[in-house]
C-alpha cells in the first residue's frame, strides 16, 4: 500500500524532474520516490558497497588461495568443459 503526498516545486524544478525521468525511462513520481528513500535511509549505508568493493579486491587472493575450487576462473573454467 502505498500513501500519497502533494509537494510543490518550481516550474524550473518540474521540467528538469522531467527531462531526467524520460532521460532514464522512469517517472517523476519514480524520481521523487528514490530520491525520498535515499533522504531517510540509514547514513551508515554510505559507502558500504564501495567499502565491500575494496575488501574483495584487497582479499581476492587470499580467498583464491583458501578456497581453489570456488576461484571465479576455476568456476569459469568448469562451466567451458
Amino acid at each position: 500500500m502505498s500513501k500519497q503526498v502533494t509537494i510543490r516545486v518550481s516550474e524550473e524544478l518540474h521540467a528538469q524532474l522531467k527531462q531526467r525521468a524520460e532521460t532514464q525511462g522512469t517517472t517523476v513520481t519514480a524520481l521523487i520516490t528514490e530520491a525520498a528513500y535515499h533522504a531517510v535511509r540509514d547514513p551508515r549505508l554510505d559507502g558500504a558497497a564501495d567499502a565491500f568493493r575494496r575488501f574483495v579486491a584487497e582479499n581476492a587472493a587470499d580467498f583464491d588461495a583458501a578456497f581453489p575450487g570456488d576461484a571465479p576462473a576455476a568456476t569459469d573454467a568448469s562451466r567451458a568443459a
